[in-house]
């Protein structure tokens, strides 16, 4: 006789989701796409490339976004129906297969609970990474395209769509530094945890005499503002550098100077962009990337002022958020959550849910404290 009493945790999934449902707000959801849909049906759409663009992508997420949470609840629903057919027929496949769905479940659910937390101004933007290699040489250019990588598996696993804009390669190995956009919903909120100072200790494959080498990286996270909040930057607060694009080693990738670096005077901000085929596509994207810095700046120095006229002081997340330890043992701690895995090279694979998470949790406590 199978014994499977999973009452007790689908109950507890049940009210988990039905929260979830509440935040996420699927009447408004539904409004938004039938609003957005009609949008999309309008023959002239295409006559403005940007709006059209604007409105599909918007569609797209909400789409997914309500595709989700309407599998979820199929899936609970089913997830009965297999308990049920498991203790009736005295069927231990099938209950082996209920408590792996509950486990699944359970994990997902999780994540949009997680997702639930990012409430700010910003959160569900699509964002805007940039990777720079820190003090340690050779190892800390090598590390920072280990991030590049562990940051594109990380996207690729959850199919969020991924556009790399510049890579700056450095001479012996490794990158210097990198920038790639994240387009999908909460990418801003989700990745902004990443953002600061990480640390690699390990036996250095750069260095002749196998000795250990700590280097260092800096992940920048920006929101991806909208079209029709551009912020306006004046000609001559800008400097616009173009030069051909180019590979690993100095190899060609393109034969005119098709790529373009911006930088911004007053704040000596530099962007640069090389993934387009013209100047004139580079340099937009370029403009994109530098105005979202800015608008981030502009956030930044408004709650600076806020908290100086409050008389508060809060910890910073300080120098070093993470460490990546492969040398003398194995491990991955995040500092200020304490989180931390033995794998390393799982996470260098992409697999960053639990620091997120933590991450995200971490930072809501101080608000809700």
């Amino acid at each position: 006789m199978v014994d499977l009493d999973l009452s007790g945790q689908i109950a507890a999934l049940r009210m988990t989701f039905a929260d979830i449902r509440s935040v996420v707000g699927v009447d408004r959801l539904e409004a938004d796409i039938a609003d957005l849909s009609a949008q999309a049906g309008v023959p002239d759409l295409w006559d403005d490339t940007e709006r059209a663009q604007k409105v599909t992508s918007e569609l797209s997420h909400r789409q997914t976004e309500l595709a989700r949470i309407n599998s979820i609840d199929r899936r609970l629903d089913d997830l009965e129906v297999l308990v049920e057919m498991a203790v009736d027929g005295d069927d231990q496949e099938s209950a082996d297969e209920a408590v792996v769905e509950l486990v699944s479940l359970q994990k997902l659910l999780g994540e949009l609970e997680v997702q639930t937390l990012l409430n700010g101004e910003y959160d569900q933007r699509a964002a805007v990474v940039t990777i720079r290699a820190g003090a340690g040489g050779v190892d800390a250019a090598d590390f920072a395209e280990m991030l590049l990588r562990m940051y594109l598996r990380y996207a690729e696993q959850h199919r969020y769509p991924v556009k790399v804009l510049d890579t700056s390669y450095a001479e012996e190995a490794g990158i210097k530094s990198a920038t790639f956009e994240v387009d999908a919903p909460y990418a801003f909120g989700t990745l902004s945890v990443e953002a600061g100072t990480h640390r690699l200790v390990r036996m250095s494959p750069f260095n002749s005499a196998g000795k250990r080498q700590t280097s260092f990286a800096a992940v920048e996270v920006v929101p991806l503002i909208e079209q029709t909040e551009s912020i306006e930057i004046p000609e001559n607060d800008m400097r616009v550098d173009v030069f051909r694009s180019s590979g690993p080693g100095g190899q060609s990738v393109n034969t005119t100077d098709s790529a373009v670096r911006i930088t911004h005077l007053p704040t000596g901000i530099v962007v640069s962009c090389q993934n387009e085929k013209s100047q004139i596509q580079n340099r937009a994207a370029a403009l994109r990337v530098l105005q979202s810095r800015l608008l981030l700046l502009q956030r930044e120095q408004e709650a600076a002022t806020k908290k100086e006229l409050a008389g508060t002081i809060t910890a910073s997340w300080g120098d070093q958020m993470r460490s990546y330890v492969l040398a003398p043992y194995q491990m991955v701690k995040d500092l200020r959550t304490d989180f931390e895995v033995n794998n390393p090279s799982n996470v260098f694979d992409g697999d960053l849910d639990g620091f997120i998470s933590a991450g995200i949790r971490w930072r809501k406590q101080p608000a809700d404290a």
